[in-house]
């Protein structure tokens, strides 16, 4: 995909910029500037697909799987930079999509109200992984938000099986939930980070702590690729690094 590299022939960005931002109980955020040499390109390759929406999991907009190489390369700027403050080591595997989130607050399905994980591992030799790429240059379109239970595990386990068991008006009438985007603290979690999007900024977070993403100003939502919010996403499964 020669669209995606710059004039010498570089995917990446010859000097990102990585900082370690520290989570709560141990956890940390890997925040990196200056990712892609030719973030322009992607965008306006991305523009020209065909995004859709996802069928096997709930997301607020349309998404598109990478092609491999895109995976592939994402995954060794992981290993590069990300893994080892993460915790982890052998990268086992990866997958990418790019993701344009573009559902206004009143369409949005009731099992997004809430701050999610992407994914829970019940082996824990393992740790998967995950990144968010900004791909737009309108900060206003909003970054993203981490966030710590209020409640026992199994109190929030039961909130958020009931979010995929009940209808909406229930949902919210039971445990006090707001329809529409997530902003900050309620009765069931406490914001305790807030990432702000910078055009070519990618984070990397163990993915199975809460995060949101931030929609401030969701008048601002498009489904034009060029002009919204769009990202790409990468998930790594690697083994964690001996204790």
């Amino acid at each position: 995909m020669t669209e995606w590299l710059d004039a010498e022939g570089r995917f990446f960005h010859p000097e990102p910029q990585v900082r370690v931002v520290p989570l709560p109980h141990g956890s940390h955020c890997v925040v990196v500037d200056n990712v892609l040499a030719n973030p322009e390109g992607v965008r306006q390759w991305a523009a020209s697909q065909a995004f859709r929406p996802p069928t096997h999991f709930p997301y607020p907009g349309l998404v598109l799987d990478a092609p491999k190489v895109l995976g592939e390369r994402m995954a060794d700027f992981f290993a590069k930079h990300a893994r080892a403050p993460l915790g982890g080591r052998r990268t086992l595997h990866q997958e990418a999509r790019l993701s344009l989130l573009n559902t206004p607050p009143e369409a949005l399905d009731h099992r997004l109200w809430l701050c999610h994980r992407d994914v829970v591992l019940v082996d824990r030799s393992l740790l998967c992984a995950a990144s968010v790429l900004y791909l737009f240059h309108d900060p206003a379109l909003g970054g993203t938000s981490f966030y710590r239970p209020l409640r026992d595990p199994q109190e929030i386990d039961r909130v958020l099986e009931d979010s995929f068991k009940l209808d909406g008006p229930t949902f919210s009438a039971r445990y006090g939930v707001e329809p529409g985007y997530m902003k900050g603290d309620n009765a069931h979690f406490a914001r305790v980070a807030k990432v702000l999007a910078v055009w070519n900024r990618a984070i990397f977070y163990d993915g199975s702590l809460f995060h949101s993403p931030d929609v401030d100003q969701p008048t601002l939502l498009s489904s034009d690729a060029l002009r919204g919010r769009l990202t790409l996403n990468g998930f790594f499964t690697c083994k964690r690094q001996a204790a």
